[in-house]
């Protein structure tokens, strides 16, 4: 299994947001130096939390900073786009991240934004697929043709191929609804479930698999579960009342903003503590240990059938070092769990220390006879003096 983070991200108001988008940089930094995977940013205009507005900009300065881990897009919301033009610039991006860049589709999460562009919400997804289409089409190399109510193209073609052969990576967001299992299936691309640990969106992991597979087949295509993406928040420290401690710092800020972006949102409550026991009874979001995260994973691997890829979803509920511990146990104790890095080592480890003393005697004695032989030794240079 592969691990990552899917960063929105979510900065209360009231602070510095230049600051606030460092630390952002800082701590992709820091997780690639941890060994994450991956790392998804998303794209939003409104309502002053989640103020990354462009991924590419953002992913661009970000690889500069980093070695090996992948960025991508979580997501670009299609119909805020002429599609030529986002797939040009992530051909650009592909390239100048030499192959790191994977670009994330959905159709915009903030009904927000959409109604400063006079888009009707309703619009949003039907525009996502129609420009998903024309984006494939260019990415394999057609010339293209295509008018819509809103985007016009004449004898559009790409002027550069993707740096990765044949293409970079592509995965389309799903939360409730069938639209991004379907669109992934027709062009045979990744699946990012974002809100698999909600109630709603646990119940509908079973769907987003049959509704993918099912579509992938339609059009010759095999769904993977290596390509399937699950999103779930988690903050963990060495112990459950310690992860409680350190979440207090931010949980309710960040209930008084989600609650107004997701319907029947999971995070509610007047109060720290009464947040913390609602996410707790609903299973949206671990505050424990690396044992509970280990626990809550499993659970989603069962639940879904498997997937290949555990997202962290990114947030402000602990402060800046809290955070930076969380992902530093996660990467200590959770991440090697489900890779299998730690039986080895343990199976060598009891080898060893349960052999009853049998190593220890062989040193021993070879050194005793290392002590013994030089002794020898110096007897019989004297004897030739």
């Amino acid at each position: 299994m592969r691990f990552g983070l899917f960063m929105a991200p979510f900065h209360p108001t009231g602070q510095n947001p230049t600051l606030a988008l460092e630390r952002d940089l800082d701590l992709i930094q820091h997780l690639d130096r941890l060994g994450f995977h991956e790392v998804w940013i998303g794209e939003h205009h409104s309502a002053g939390y989640e103020i990354i507005s462009s991924p590419e900009v953002f992913i661009a300065a970000a690889a500069e900073r980093t070695k090996y881990i992948k960025l991508g897009s979580g997501v670009n919301s299609l119909p805020y786009h002429n599609p030529f033009m986002l797939a040009d610039r992530f051909v650009l991006l592909d390239h100048l991240t030499r192959g790191r860049a994977m670009l994330g589709c959905g159709p915009g999460q903030l009904t927000s934004d959409a109604h400063m562009l006079g888009i009707p919400s309703e619009s949003q997804r039907p525009r996502m697929e129609e420009a998903l289409d024309v984006i494939m089409r260019l990415l394999r190399g057609e010339i293209v043709t295509e008018q819509t109510e809103w985007f016009n193209l004449q004898e559009a073609r790409l002027q550069l191929r993707p740096y990765s052969d044949p293409c970079f990576e592509i995965a389309v967001a799903a939360s409730i609804s069938p639209t991004g299992a379907r669109g992934a299936g027709k062009h045979g691309l990744g699946l990012l479930s974002i809100a698999a640990t909600t109630r709603q969106g646990f119940d509908a992991l079973g769907t987003h698999w049959a509704t993918w597979n099912q579509v992938a087949a339609e059009n010759g295509h095999t769904a993977e579960r290596s390509k399937w993406r699950l999103v779930g928040p988690m903050h963990i420290a060495e112990s459950k009342d310690q992860a409680r401690k350190d979440v207090e710092y931010g949980i309710v800020e960040f209930a008084r903003y989600f609650t107004h972006v997701l319907p029947a949102g999971p995070v509610r409550g007047n109060n720290a503590q009464e947040i913390i026991e609602n996410v707790d009874a609903e299973g949206f979001a671990i505050i424990g240990t690396p044992d509970d995260a280990i626990r809550k994973i499993q659970e989603l691997v069962d639940e879904s059938g498997g997937f290949g890829t555990f997202l962290l979803f990114g947030h402000d509920w602990a402060s800046p070092e809290a955070t930076r511990k969380s992902f530093d146990l996660f990467a200590q104790y959770v991440m090697p769990h489900f890779n299998d890095q730690l039986s080895w080592p343990q199976a060598s480890c009891d080898w060893v220390t349960g052999s009853g003393g049998e190593f220890v005697n062989r040193a021993v004695q070879a050194i005793t006879k290392s002590i013994t032989d030089h002794a020898a030794e110096q007897e019989a240079k004297q004897a030739k003096q």
